[in-house]
């Protein structure tokens, strides 16, 4: 019981945390990737040189990539209380990415509100791509676990 009450808290705290960053006028929200951008683009430029580390262009990516791993943790969170509250298998697999791509469509509707921002179908499928990978990956641990 007490598992599964932490496995809903953390999912709540979670999209808590997705409706907090897309709250953020687009000012907020771009001085934050902005500022995240620099710190990998000095990384990358040690590491590799030979890349071309148009801050610009990078930040798109970086923005992209958040999306992605954002919702992949939403998606293997909600799989694990699914799981944790014995809807599992195919129909848990299913219900969670429902789940996660319903949340990831009202968050761009939320984002047609807010000042300089928009609501973008692209990245719905981004947040619905990386939920499937959190998905897969919580349902592969799973089943190594349980297979051991």
């Amino acid at each position: 019981m007490k598992r599964k009450l932490i496995s809903w808290v953390l999912v709540v705290l979670w999209m808590i945390l997705i409706f907090y960053l897309s709250h953020q006028p687009s000012t907020e929200s771009n001085k934050l990737s902005i500022g995240i951008t620099e710190k990998i683009t000095i990384i990358v430029e040690k590491a590799a040189p030979i890349i071309d580390t148009n801050i610009r262009n990078f930040n798109r990516i970086i923005r992209k990539n958040a999306h992605f791993f954002a919702y992949l943790i939403l998606g293997f969170l909600t799989f694990n209380v699914l799981k944790d509250s014995e809807i599992t298998g195919g129909r848990g697999f299913i219900l969670a990415l429902i789940i996660c791509i319903l949340y990831a469509i009202s968050d761009e509707i939320h984002q047609l509100f807010i000042p300089g921002r928009s609501g973008q179908v692209m990245d719905v499928v981004i947040d619905g791509m990386g939920s499937l990978a959190g998905i897969t990956l919580q349902h592969q641990i799973s089943s190594k676990i349980k297979g051991n």
